[in-house]
């Protein structure tokens, strides 16, 4: 049993990584019996990871087909990033003043790192996920943190399907961090929020 969990992980992690990857393009059919043979495991691992993958979204089952990679819609897209506002714009308003030197350091550390040139682009996308989650967490709550690291985990895949074509563009502009981060300082939680808005409309 154990040995069947751990094939499925490896299993699971994979399809996962080559559909982030762009690997698997959206709406491109998987097949189980070419997994099986891929991987040179059982049926029953690659199943039980395609119905996870069918359970978290990323996957559709289509019976005596396969499993379709799910296209996201530029309409759902629109609502996790207006969720993301909503999300991190409200507990932002909330902690703006109980942010300390030392968060607001590390912030800035996590910002020049998204600075860098040259860089993959889901590293890139990595970075700034870890920059808006980091200033999320200083609201101390765990369900709001899990809520926006799926948002970004959703919008990761999104990032594929959509600006694969534009993979040597950087799409996260890099001034808002600084424009946000230096109204959080000056306590002008107007522009901050201003800004915020701004990076996820540019999405």
């Amino acid at each position: 049993m154990k040995k069947n969990k751990s094939l499925k992980l490896i299993v699971y992690q994979s399809i996962l990584s080559e559909i982030i990857k762009g690997e698997y393009q959206a709406k491109q059919i998987i097949n189980e019996q070419e997994l099986v043979e891929k991987f040179g495991v059982s049926k029953s691992p690659i199943r039980e990871a395609l119905v996870t993958l069918c359970s978290e979204g990323v996957l559709k089952n289509i019976p005596r087909y396969g499993y379709e990679v799910v296209q996201l819609s530029k309409d759902e897209i629109k609502e996790i990033l207006n969720f993301r506002f909503i999300l991190e714009g409200g507990f932002l308003k909330e902690t703006y003043l109980n942010i300390s030197e030392e968060q607001l350091e590390h912030l800035y550390y996590l910002n020049n790192l998204c600075k860098e040139e040259g860089i993959d682009p889901l590293v890139h996308w990595e970075r700034n996920a870890d920059f808006h989650l980091t200033l999320l967490s200083y609201s101390n709550n765990n369900f709001a943190f899990s809520q926006l690291k799926k948002s970004m985990f959703i919008l990761k895949r999104a990032y594929v399907q959509f600006c694969s074509d534009k993979w040597k563009e950087n799409l996260i502009k890099r001034e808002y961090h600084d424009i946000i981060l230096n109204s959080i300082k000056s306590k002008d939680i107007d522009t901050a929020l201003k800004y915020l808005k701004q990076e996820l409309l540019d999405f």
